[in-house]
């Protein structure tokens, strides 16, 4: 992307209809490190990549909770999504002290697309440069949605944001027939599989990302990595099938490499 006369304002239209500055924001998403999230009809699963300044520093988190039936794996700008978190728990706190039961996870998604597109209207804000995928249990059942810098918002069965999230994408929709049925170890290992596509040959250990998992009987909870990284060491064995993926993404990203080589450059801040 490249600045133009219709980027110096939020508020302002191209002529070809378009909005820059939020197109901007939903370029920090693609920019951060990759974020993974698919459910059944009992668990919902959230992984991310653990990216660090340098070596001499400890990653900033990506994964938060905001109740015992809600949580979030985020991508982009990090302070963006701890603001947004903590809107999130305050309206689970209030709304729980008001009705005495938990918020629901659509209705907490619906306000958190209207709060993201306000900053799309005011000429004195900036959209939020994060994408939440949000992940709750509630009475009718699991869910799983992504919520954009635009307002906008989807629910999916399988979804990844982030950078070189096109690969873990491949690999889910590859298997995402049979995450409605899955146990929550398989989704467990599925997540792993499909955060493995986006680290392009890196080893994955427990220390290069993070799991959480929340579902029936089960109050959304981070997993400590020696439990993450029993299951990695399990995972492992059966290598071959990372291996497949990660042929097939092979092809079906070269367009998508072809073009996007803008998406290259360095983010003005690390994501």
């Amino acid at each position: 992307m490249f600045r133009n006369q219709y980027d110096t304002d939020v508020t302002t239209w191209s002529p070809a209809g378009r909005l820059f500055q939020v197109e901007y924001a939903m370029e920090a998403v693609k920019q951060g490190s990759a974020a993974i999230g698919l459910r059944s009809k009992t668990h919902v699963v959230l992984a991310c990549v653990n990216k660090a300044n340098s070596e001499l520093s400890s990653h900033q988190k990506k994964i938060f909770k905001v109740d015992d039936h809600i949580g979030v794996a985020i991508a982009g700008l990090t302070a963006d999504g701890r603001v947004l978190s903590r809107y999130m728990r305050s309206e689970c706190i209030n709304y729980g002290y008001t009705y005495e039961s938990p918020l629901p996870v659509g209705r907490l998604v619906v306000q958190l697309a209207d709060k993201a597109q306000v900053c799309t209207q005011r000429s004195w804000k900036r959209p939020y440069g994060v994408g939440l995928l949000v992940a709750g249990l509630d009475e009718s059942g699991a869910h799983l949605y992504y919520n954009c810098p635009s307002g906008n918002y989807f629910e999916y069965q399988a979804f990844a944001i982030g950078s070189r999230s096109q690969a873990a994408k491949t690999y889910l929709e590859r298997k995402f027939e049979k995450f409605t049925g899955s146990t929550r170890d398989d989704l467990i290992k599925d997540a792993l599989f499909a955060i493995r596509e986006t680290l392009q040959g890196e080893k994955l250990t427990s220390s290069v990302c993070t799991v959480a998992v929340v579902g029936v009987g089960e109050a959304f909870s981070i997993l400590d990595q020696a439990t993450v990284q029993g299951l990695i060491n399990e995972f492992e064995i059966s290598g071959e099938e990372a291996g497949g993926a990660a042929a097939e993404e092979a092809g079906g990203a070269a367009a998508d490499q072809g073009g996007a080589a803008v998406e290259q450059e360095a983010a003005p801040m690390d994501i």
